[in-house]
Parts: structure tokens; C-alpha cells; sequence
């Protein structure tokens, strides 16, 4: 489910990717095209047979496995309605030696979940039972209200452009007794809206569960009951299921999940929104998933509900990949390829489709790997495959020199990702990372995100206005700009569901990080400082010569100070607490969040009327140069901290998150 916050990407085009795309229905259902400079290679192109494809996994798959401490994985190959390999790589249980078994074993699916529920909804689609613009309040018994004026579609659902700020409290557990009914679960926390329907790409687990319940409504069928009669059982999907726990019957078949396959396998990882998320299925299911879209719907949908859904693509950072209803694109080496990836603490799963050539690919991992390896080596997989069995040779134009670096200059800045969590105290990770574009040694741009398979910063070419691509690479990054200045911009592999919006000034952590820090080392020194002088005056009997007032408003600043280290410290104790443990998400540290809701403004404020007091008595006394400066200091350092405080939400109440 797309659970780590380590996901991110960027986009656009010739003069399109100059202006605002238009968002209007018309153009959301325009049939998509990929729009590469690409020509046939005059290479030779090996047969795509099994024993081909056998021969390239077993050259790869155990290597990556094995270089990346990786438990195991499965990978499954589908061609003209047949599985042409489905393979097994590792172990499901490590310490057992159980190795991966295909056709039997389970693996969680995370986000791949999510194309059941589009499929089950195209299917009441299909029955004339749900309208895909029309406002999704009239299937639900609680109110999603409008935003700027636009209510939510099943369209904007399906494209991830219902406007939502991230939720993440309840969503995951590791206790059944905490996975609420899916009504429940929706109802007890609305999210904010932070994007007016249909404008924006912003992936969220929420909308997709809220197309879920609403299919629990429209069919008069539980959700699981529902995809079991009429996902799984026509597609023959024996071994798959949403429902937690997991049926005594598939338990013993369930791979175990690892951070490290070098380590200890992680509890069994549940989801509150069942929908985006909670699938478990064996690779040889997710072949016949596979298999049913690419035989024009299968026994799922009818060829033209199918085709509905795969090419009715909404692509809002021109000319990257756009969203389909429910796939996204992830078109290479101008094959046009639909795509779901689904990531959980640890199990990795995607799966590719090329609908003209009626070809798939898919692959689950049951760990994460070293520094999180999952993601380069499913992302190395489809492209080798793609460059073993479509292979093209890439042509692109370029941009005048002159014109390359003035439309660098207009990239540098900070952005943030439009799937963010934009309203509650976790905006404060954001101090971690927002993403920076800068110039590079010969004036183009970097960035310190979408870095390559290896980790290193790739490099990027211009090759039309405002459209990049990475040297030597697939990859394209495209901005628009508006009134002469970069708004926006994504890249390929995430511009369905993921922009990169500029951040305003006074939010841009490019200066603030630096200023929250050296803040905080000020505020330590001088909380250090505070008792290391008294006990110096006490060794040689030196008295503080200050007036009563003037040392009250010393005392009082240096206490201040060292209680706003402790509160920032205890800021991040909590929050890398939450997000490091599932249990932790559904309201078990709710005391330690309302202690600091309740400490923090006293203090920061506590701080600045101590430092300002402090600065008065230091300046009309008889105070040196140095206690003048660092009076200033402290002043600065005040200001920062509630500035923080108030701009990410550290300053606020309420247990929403």
C-alpha cells in the first residue's frame, strides 16, 4: 500500500508542456498515444519464449536476490492468454528453507490491490449502476464535501485526483481486533481537501477504499464477498483473497515478510482500508489477472468496458505518463505499458501489461532489501525485459545551449510532492526532505530525488522546452510553467499519480532546515552553557554580577532554551516512533502527542518572551559585545523555532493525522 514516504518522481513537453493542461471532461477521455522520438532497432530480437525468458531471470533475478539481502520473489511472464514462465526465486520462509513456490505460494500485494477495486467498479460501470461523473455523495450514507466549488467523481477516485491530503492514522496494524469494518473506517476520519477535484495527481489510499465501500453499497455484497464472486471465482483466482486474517486455508501457503532476508521475518502486516491495500494472491493468480485484461477484459469486463478503462487516460504534466481509470502508464521503448506497484513495510509487488503486444509481467518480493533494493530491481526488470524483447533505438531533439541553461535557472528551487501530508503535525517531516532542483557543474539541472538504479543523481538533457530526459536513460522529466516561472513538474515513472509543486518561500526548507538547526545548536549551547558557568563562578568564587530583573531574565532564557531542544527532541522521538511501527498508528501514543501539543506553544512562546526580555536587559546594561550578539542569537533562534512550530503544525491540537 504505499506505505514509505521514500516514493517519489517528476514531467512534460514541446509547447504543451508550457501551459496548464486542460482538466475538462472531453480531455480526460482521450484515447493516449505514446509521444517518444523512438525508431525500430536494427538489432536482432531473441524469441519471447519460455526458455528465452528463463535462461535472462535465472541470469539476474538470483544475483539481485542475493546482492540486495532479499528473502525471495516470484516473477511470472503472460503472452497471447498463456503463462510463458512463472518462477519461483528464494525463500517464502528463510529460516524454514521454504523456497518460493509460483503457482502456491502467497504474497501480499499491497497498492496492487487497488486494480481489483477499479476492476470491480468498471464492472458496476458496465451495469449502468455507478455514473463515473457523477458526485460520489449520491452512493454514500456520510458526505464528502465539495472543494472550490467541484464536487468528487468516481473519475477523479479512479485517476487519484480527488484532492485529498494523506491520511495515516489507523491504516495499518498488526492486531485484527484493530481493523474496523470498511464503513467505519472511512467514516471516522474524512480527510482534508487540499486540490480542487480533477487539477491535481495525488495518490491516496482513501479514495481508492472509498470507491470500495461504494461498491459495497451499489452491489448490496460485502467488498470481499463481492470481488470473491466476481473477480476471483470467473478469473479462477483460487488462491487469492482480501479478507483478515487470512482464511485458514491459505495461511500455511503465505510467504513471511522481511525487512532483511538476512533478518527476522516482520508480523503479518494488516490494512483498516481493505480496498487500496489488503490483497494477498499467489503469482500464478495475478498471471490470470493479467491475462483476463489482456484478453479485452476476459470474463471481467466487456471488451469496450475494458477498453474504457485502459485508455481513457487523464495526463495533467504533458507529456508523460498519464492515469488511466485505475492503471497508470508506464510506456517504454514506445510500447504503450499499464502498471500497479504496491509497496508495504515488506513485501514489493508491480505488475505490467502491454495491451497491443498482449504481453505481462509481474513480480512480488517479500522484502525490502538492502536500502530498500525492491524498488531497482523491479524497475531494472522492466526495463531489461522491454530492451530484450522491444527494443528501440531513442532519437530525441535537443535545445540550444543558451536556452538549456536560462531554462535550468527557471527549475532551481524547492518542491514538494503533491501526495504529502499537507494538515497535521507529520507536515514536519518535510524538514527531512522536500525535493531541491539545482544547477549542475555545466549548467544543467539536479535534483536530490529520482536518483539512479545504483543511487547516484542521474543527469538530465533537454530534448524539447521545458522536457528533460536522463542521459543515457528512458526516463523524462517535463515542467510547466505559468506566467514565465516553473509551477510544477514530474517525471515519468510517477507523473500519473505524483507532481512536484514549488513551495512558497516561507515554508522552503532549503533555508529553514538550516535555520532550524543552527537554531537548536544555539539553544543547546547555551542551555550547556548555563550550569557549566555556575559551577565555574562556584570553583572560583565569582558571583554573577547582574541586577535581580536582568538575572531572572537570564535564568529564565537559558531554562527556556534547554526545554525547546527537549521539545524538538521529543517531536522527533514521537514521529519517528509512529511511523516506524504499524501498532503505533492507531492512537496507542495519543498521550505523547496531546503532551506535546500542550508543551510545545508554551514553550516556544515561553522562549521568545524570555529572549526578548532577556535582549532588554542585555542591551541597557552593562553587558559586552559577545552577550549583546548572542542575546540577538537566542532572539533569532526563538523566532525560527515558532515559526516551525506554527508553518508544519507543531503548533496545533487534535489527533488527526
Amino acid at each position: 500500500m504505499r506505505f514509505t514516504w521514500s516514493r517519489a518522481m517528476l514531467a512534460a513537453a514541446m509547447m504543451v508542456g508550457v501551459m496548464a493542461p486542460s482538466v475538462n471532461p472531453t480531455a480526460a477521455r482521450t484515447t493516449p498515444k505514446p509521444v517518444d522520438a523512438l525508431a525500430p532497432s536494427p538489432l536482432p530480437t531473441p524469441a519471447m519464449t519460455k526458455s528465452d525468458i528463463d535462461a535472462w531471470l535465472d541470469g539476474y533475478m538470483p544475483y539481485a536476490l542475493k546482492r540486495g539481502d532479499a528473502a525471495g520473489a516470484v516473477v511470472v511472464v503472460v503472452k497471447d492468454g498463456k503463462v510463458l514462465t512463472q518462477r519461483g526465486f528464494g525463500y517464502a520462509d528463510v529460516g524454514a528453507r521454504r523456497p518460493v513456490d509460483p503457482e502456491t505460494t502467497v504474497f501480499k500485494q499491497a497498492s496492487v490491490s487497488k486494480l481489483i477495486t477499479w476492476t470491480a467498479v468498471m464492472q458496476l460501470v458496465e451495469q449502468g449502476k455507478i455514473d463515473l461523473d457523477r458526485d460520489i455523495n449520491a452512493y454514500l450514507d456520510f458526505r464528502i464535501p465539495a472543494f472550490a466549488g467541484k464536487p468528487i467523481t468516481m473519475r477523479n477516485l479512479m485517476t487519484h485526483t480527488g484532492g485529498f491530503d494523506e491520511v495515516q492514522r489507523g491504516l495499518n496494524s498488526y492486531d485484527p481486533k484493530k481493523i474496523p469494518s470498511l464503513g467505519d473506517a472511512l467514516k471516522r476520519q474524512v480527510p482534508y481537501r487540499i486540490y480542487a477535484p480533477g487539477t491535481t495527481p495525488a495518490y491516496s489510499n482513501y479514495g481508492t477504499s472509498l470507491a470500495g465501500y461504494i461498491v459495497e453499497r451499489v452491489s448490496g455484497l460485502s467488498y470481499n464477498d463481492y470481488v470473491e464472486r466476481h473477480i476471483f471465482a470467473p478469473a479462477g483466482m483460487t488462491r487469492s483473497t482480501f479478507r483478515q486474517p487470512l482464511p485458514a486455508r491459505l495461511q500455511p501457503l503465505m510467504a513471511n515478510g522481511y525487512m532483511l532476508g538476512s533478518g527476522k521475518p516482520g508480523p503479518f502486516e494488516l490494512s483498516s482500508l481493505t480496498p487500496s491495500g489488503a490483497m494477498a494472491a499467489s503469482g500464478a493468480d495475478m498471471a490470470r489477472f493479467m491475462i483476463a485484461h489482456l484478453d479485452k477484459g476476459g470474463p471481467l469486463l466487456k471488451p469496450a468496458t475494458a477498453a474504457q478503462m485502459h485508455d481513457t487516460v487523464l495526463r495533467l504534466v504533458p507529456p508523460l505518463n498519464g492515469m488511466a481509470l485505475g492503471f497508470y502508464e508506464q510506456n517504454i521503448n514506445g510500447r504503450r505499458a499499464l502498471s500497479h506497484a504496491g509497496d508495504s513495510l515488506n513485501f514489493h509487488s508491480q505488475l505490467w501489461i502491454f495491451p497491443e503486444e498482449k504481453v505481462g509481467i509481474y513480480m512480488s518480493m517479500n522484502a525490502a532489501g538492502t536500502q530498500n533494493v525492491s524498488g531497482p530491481i523491479r524497475a531494472y526488470l522492466f526495463e531489461a525485459f522491454a530492451d530484450r524483447y522491444f527494443p528501440f533505438a531513442q532519437r530525441d531533439g535537443r535545445v540550444d545551449a543558451a536556452t538549456a541553461r536560462e531554462h535550468a535557472r527557471m527549475m532551481v528551487g524547492t518542491y514538494n510532492k503533491t501526495r504529502r501530508l499537507e494538515t497535521s503535525f507529520l507536515k514536519a517531516m518535510e524538514l527531512a526532505g522536500q525535493t531541491k532542483v539545482f544547477l549542475d557543474s555545466d549548467g544543467g539541472i539536479r535534483l536530490n530525488a529520482v536518483q539512479g538504479i545504483g543511487g547516484q543523481p542521474r543527469k538530465w538533457v533537454e530534448i524539447a522546452p521545458f522536457v528533460w530526459r536522463e542521459a543515457g536513460g528512458k526516463m523524462r522529466l517535463a515542467a510547466r510553467v505559468e506566467n514565465g516561472r516553473v509551477v510544477r513538474f514530474s517525471v515519468d515513472s510517477a507523473s500519473p499519480y505524483i507532481a512536484f509543486d514549488r513551495v512558497p518561500w516561507y515554508l522552503s526548507t532549503a533555508w529553514l532546515t538550516p535555520a532550524m538547526l543552527a537554531s537548536l545548536g544555539a539553544l543547546l549551547l547555551t542551555a550547556i552553557a548555563w550550569p557549566a558557568a555556575a559551577l565555574a563562578r562556584r570553583r572560583y568564587g565569582v558571583k554573577a554580577d547582574l541586577a535581580p530583573a536582568a538575572l531572572k531574565s537570564y535564568r529564565l532564557t537559558r531554562g527556556f532554551a534547554a526545554l525547546a531542544v527537549a521539545v524538538m527532541l521529543g517531536w522527533i522521538l514521537f514521529v519517528s516512533t509512529l511511523v516506524r511501527d504499524f501498532s503505533s498508528l492507531s492512537g496507542e501514543l495519543d498521550w505523547a502527542l496531546v503532551t506535546l501539543q500542550i508543551v510545545t506553544p508554551i514553550i516556544f512562546l515561553g522562549l521568545l518572551a524570555s529572549a526578548i526580555w532577556n535582549i532588554r536587559h542585555v542591551w541597557t546594561g552593562k553587558r559586552g559585545r559577545f552577550a549583546k550578539f548572542w542575546s540577538i542569537v537566542l532572539l533569532i533562534s526563538a523566532v525560527v523555532l515558532l515559526w516551525i512550530g506554527a508553518g508544519f503544525h507543531l503548533i496545533g491540537f487534535g489527533t488527526r493525522f
